[in-house]
């Protein structure tokens, strides 16, 4: 009786930690995003040509302060799933971005769009949503971490997922927040043997992301080789290609791995009916200047413009050009290439490091969702977006913070990484296109 009492105990200590950890890294993060942002709109304004990126307002409904104190949240992408909440995919170009972000703005939205301006009410939502998303993705990063790396490591990596460089979008009207959630939430669950919650999540992760169809891969591979904490680990250690052999035998569980393609499904199957092509999110690609160039090839595509890029650079010239015409200045386009491969490079280094330090499902999950990115570049930037991408792949900075606290330049390593989430929001915040 009394073992039982002491173990729920250390179950509520551990998650209370947990919860403390991840409210004070989401609040504070998000303090340094909307303090940066702030000042980036003041000192910069706004790029003149904002307007043709958000014809109808739809990130500037307030006027005066109002608009400047939700600069740090509306943005690029946001203005798309901003119309869809409001008008649904009427659009094409409109279904390359999943449906449950924008129906959940659309939901929550609703009420005040019925009495007020529905584009103040939804960009509102849109924010309230990110914000509530946020400390659930760092709880479940810490929880996971605490089970693999303990908890002094699971407080760090905490840290660097909420100030992660491109972390500007986990508060913004962008799904990284929601997808961090659904996904870290989706492993979690799989690691304590409620598979049930796993797959529902998942399933979630999928209707939030094309990236959340791959947690397939990881659940399958905590399921099958662990560590599972409905399972006790296997008796003896294996080696060589005994290794290969699962752990644990395929039972009725395992079944409820094949609910998480319900999400995309049920994209497509809505798709079908309002719009008549339910291959739309695919096709839309194209209009995103997006193609499949082979398993990994934008990882080529993207060295060759970094290296164009730092031609163009050494050059300082804006008169001849180094690779393929992009819109905007060629010296901007080619920091963008150099910076964005900097990011490839450092999360190939972690990749590498998840896969040896780490269960087997954390590395393949951290490929999973960095494949398929690279597996369809951009034409004018191959690896755009890619540091915002990354600030979802969790595992990466788990064995990140192992590393850094290993060496003790932890603070380090969070100092830098808090100077470019400030940097990279207040260029954010003032139209500049950063990720």
């Amino acid at each position: 009786m009394r073992e039982g009492a002491r173990a729920v105990g250390r179950r509520d200590e551990v998650r209370g930690v947990a919860l403390r950890e991840a409210w004070r890294a989401a609040w504070l993060s998000r303090a340094l995003v909307w303090a940066a942002g702030l000042a980036g709109v003041l000192a910069l304004g706004r790029v003149a040509s904002w307007r043709s990126f958000d014809p109808a307002g739809l990130t500037a409904p307030f006027a005066g302060l109002g608009d400047l104190l939700v600069a740090p949240a509306a943005r690029w992408d946001s203005t798309w799933y901003l119309a869809i909440a409001s008008g649904g995919y009427h659009d094409a170009a409109r279904t390359a971005f999943f449906p449950l972000y924008p129906l959940l703005i659309r939901v929550v939205g609703a009420p005040a769009a019925a009495v007020g301006d529905p584009r103040a009410a939804y960009l509102l939502a849109g924010v309230a949503i990110s914000l509530a998303a946020l400390p659930a993705g760092l709880y479940a990063v810490h929880r996971l971490t605490a089970l693999e790396l303990g908890p002094e490591t699971a407080r760090t990596a905490t840290w660097l997922v909420a100030l992660f460089p491109a972390g500007f979008a986990f508060s913004a009207i962008y799904t990284e927040s929601l997808f961090l959630a659904l996904s870290a939430g989706a492993m979690l669950a799989g690691r304590q043997g409620r598979w049930r919650w796993a797959s529902a999540l998942g399933a979630l992760a999928a209707a939030t992301r094309s990236t959340g169809l791959l947690l397939v891969v990881p659940l399958a591979l905590l399921y099958l080789y662990g560590p599972r904490a409905d399972r006790p680990p296997p008796s003896s250690l294996r080696r060589g290609l005994a290794r290969l052999r699962p752990r644990h035998r395929a039972g009725a569980e395992l079944a409820w791995l094949a609910l998480i393609p319900v999400g995309l499904l049920a994209y497509l199957g809505y798709l079908a009916l309002a719009t008549g092509d339910p291959f739309a999110p695919f096709s839309a690609q194209a209009a995103w200047y997006r193609h499949f160039a082979g398993p990994l090839g934008g990882a080529w595509d993207g060295a060759v413009a970094a290296w164009d890029g730092m031609r163009q650079l050494a050059s300082g010239s804006r008169a001849h050009v180094y690779f393929a015409a992009a819109g905007g200045d060629p010296i901007r386009v080619a920091l963008h290439n150099v910076g964005d491969f900097v990011f490839l490079a450092a999360a190939a280094a972690a990749l590498v490091g998840a896969w040896r330090r780490l269960p087997a499902a954390y590395g393949a999950w951290a490929l999973c969702a960095v494949a398929l990115p690279l597996s369809y570049p951009v034409g004018p930037e191959p690896l755009a977006s890619l540091p915002r991408y990354l600030a979802v792949v969790f595992p990466l900075q788990m064995w990140l913070a192992a590393w850094a606290r290993e060496r003790r330049v932890d603070r380090l390593a969070l100092g830098a990484s808090a100077a470019l989430l400030a940097l990279l929001s207040a260029a954010f915040a003032a139209w500049q296109w950063v990720a």
